[in-house]
Order: structure tokens, then C-alpha cells, then sequence
């Protein structure tokens, strides 16, 4: 039920929307994450690809709001659906809570929304009201592959300009009711970033917000360079193992970031109790962290889609980020960066 803590009544994500000008590539990536296609949008060629609760749909239209998201930013996350209890009323509070409509005929799909991060779109779907079913139609020739043990969106991330990331944090707190569950302050060799952690209400998914620090070096106010503007920086896929999961993603064209080679001479001293064997988290470069609740696996993606990648993150009693590993994360993508010959 909507309450003063949950005021829009929200209840997960429904599904991630992606845009491109090179469709087809993004295409062949989520079939090499294993997700499959498996449904059109009845009325325009808007894709739907699904992997347990995972649900994207890919924008093929050549007109209309993901065209022209795609055309600003290049590849791109242009909207969320957001499952809520009611969509029309949760619609009615964010606007009464100060969020902006997005006009209807302005948008792909004949859900109710605002705009969020970017000016990329909030849909509101119904609990219950299986848009896959009841909206899209099944393809004569579907393409489904093997899954690879991604289970949900754990987290997403978005990148904001330097003296926002308050701002938007409100957004998500004062809209829907979020709570702030950490803050955290990064120095890498050359260059920093600052971060809130928001938890959705219902406790389903989290929203890390990212401002640079310094010069327009570091990593954020890349990704804003060549995003040309805010919004989702990466998201994070909860893998039911994480060893499994990057098995199955060997040989395909994904890569990870590369971790510093000192990495593992002590971080099973630091993370005690870790069940999987090392030698399996050191050929597929996993980072490890954790305390006294338990511990979680995580790995990152080179860039994939522009400036977006893909987080994957196994989590054993653990509800962190792996703050453990910020500082070698932080210099894995430095390093990135020098490979790129941003640095």
C-alpha cells in the first residue's frame, strides 16, 4: 500500500528501455548476457527482451522519443518502467510532489510518466498488469538463448554534473520516498568522485548517484562529456554465481576491467570465510568484499554502449557496494582511462 514512506506505492523495476543509434550491436550483447527476444510491441517495433526478472525493451522506432534520446546521446538508457499499486495515482502524487509530467504524446508507450535524471522517462505500470503479455505480441521467430544466472537489477547508477548530486538525491527521496543508506568520498591516483547511495522504498533496488570531483578528467564528467548530459552510468545484475555466470560469458565479445595485480595478495586476509575458490575468482579478475554480515562478489564491464556498462554482483549476506574495493576499482578504470588516452 502507498504510505508516507512509500508514497507512490512502489514496488521494483519493470523494465529497463535502451536506445541506439547501432541497434544491432546492442542487440547481439543482451543475447551474449543471455537474454532472449521474445516479443513485440504490438504497435511499434519496440523489442522485449527478458532473463528471469530482468525485462529490457529495445527501441527500434524511427521517429518519437528513444529515436530522438538516441540521437542526443548516442547509446543510451532512455526510461524505466517503475512497478507501482496504481499507476494513475502514483503518477498524480510524484506530480503533486513536484515531479514533471511527461506529456503523452511525447512518449513510445501508453504509460503514464515523468521525467527523471537526464530527461529520460519514469513510466508507471501496474503491479499485476503483465505489459508483456497484455502490450506485446510473441515473435514468429523468437531468439532465445541459454540464460546465464542473472536474476534481477540489483542496482543502477547515475552520473550527474558537479553541485546536483543533492539535488537529484531529493528528487528520489522527496518523489518516492528513497532513504540515503551510504555516502561515500573516492580519491584515485589523479582524480575523484563523491556518491550517495539511495534504497527504494519497498527495499527492492538502489540508485548510487555520481558526481566528479576536480578537474573534468575523472571518470564522471567523462561519462557526462560523452553522454553529453546525465543519466544511468551502469547497471548492476544480481547473478545467482557469479563464477557461473562469467563461465558462461567466456568467449563472447564482453570484456572486464582489468584489476591491479597486488589485488589478491591480500584480500582474502581482508574477506575471511569466502566459499568459492580463489583461484576461480582470480582467473575471472572477481573483486571480493565484505564484513561482519557476510561478503559479496562483483565485476565490471568495459564500457559497453557509449559510456554504459554492466556491474555483475553476487551477494552472500551483503547489502554493500563493495566499498572494500573502491580504491582498486577506482584505479582499475583509471587505468582504463590511460589505455584510452583519456588520462
Amino acid at each position: 500500500m502507498a504510505s508516507a514512506t512509500n508514497p507512490c506505492g512502489l514496488l521494483g523495476i519493470e523494465f529497463t528501455e535502451f536506445a541506439s543509434p547501432d541497434l544491432d550491436f546492442m542487440h547481439q550483447t543482451f543475447v551474449d548476457f543471455g537474454f532472449s527476444m521474445t516479443h513485440k510491441h504490438a504497435d511499434k517495433p519496440i523489442y522485449y527482451y527478458n532473463q528471469n526478472d530482468i525485462h529490457f525493451v529495445l527501441n527500434r522506432t524511427s521517429e518519437g522519443f528513444g529515436k530522438e534520446f538516441a540521437n542526443s546521446h548516442g547509446p543510451s538508457i532512455c526510461s524505466m518502467g517503475w512497478r507501482v499499486e496504481n499507476a494513475q495515482a502514483a503518477f498524480d502524487e510524484a506530480v503533486k510532489r513536484g515531479a514533471k509530467a511527461a506529456d503523452p504524446s511525447q512518449t513510445d508507450m501508453n504509460y503514464p510518466a515523468i521525467y527523471g535524471i537526464g530527461d529520460s522517462l519514469i513510466y508507471f505500470i501496474e503491479a499485476g498488469s503483465n505489459i508483456f503479455e497484455r502490450d506485446f505480441t510473441p515473435l514468429a521467430e523468437p531468439q532465445v538463448v541459454p540464460e546465464k544466472g542473472f536474476m534481477e537489477v540489483d542496482h543502477l547508477t547515475n552520473n550527474v554534473y558537479k553541485g546536483t548530486m543533492g539535488q537529484w538525491a531529493d528528487f528520489y527521496k522527496n518523489i518516492f520516498g528513497f532513504t540515503e543508506v551510504r555516502y561515500f568520498d573516492i580519491n584515485g591516483v589523479k582524480t575523484g568522485l563523491q556518491s550517495y547511495a539511495l534504497r527504494s522504498p519497498d527495499g527492492s533496488f538502489c540508485i548510487p548517484i555520481n558526481e566528479g570531483k576536480d578537474d573534468d578528467k575523472n571518470q564522471i564528467d567523462e561519462y557526462l562529456n560523452e553522454y553529453k548530459g546525465p543519466g544511468v552510468q551502469h547497471l548492476a545484475f544480481r547473478s545467482r554465481d557469479i563464477l557461473d555466470s562469467l563461465d558462461a560469458m567466456e568467449g563472447t565479445p564482453i570484456k572486464t576491467l582489468d584489476i591491479i595485480d597486488s589485488y589478491y595478495e591480500e584480500v582474502f586476509d581482508r574477506v575471511p570465510g569466502v566459499s568459492e575458490d580463489p583461484e576461480r575468482i582470480k582467473h575471472h579478475q572477481v573483486l571480493v568484499d565484505g564484513d561482519e554480515s557476510g561478503y559479496l562478489l562483483q565485476i565490471f564491464t568495459r564500457n559497453l554502449f557509449g559510456p554504459i556498462f554492466i556491474e555483475i554482483i553476487q551477494r552472500k549476506n551483503n547489502l554493500g557496494f563493495g566499498e572494500g574495493n573502491f580504491q582498486a576499482l577506482f584505479e582499475s578504470i583509471e587505468l582504463d582511462q590511460q589505455r584510452r588516452g583519456v588520462l
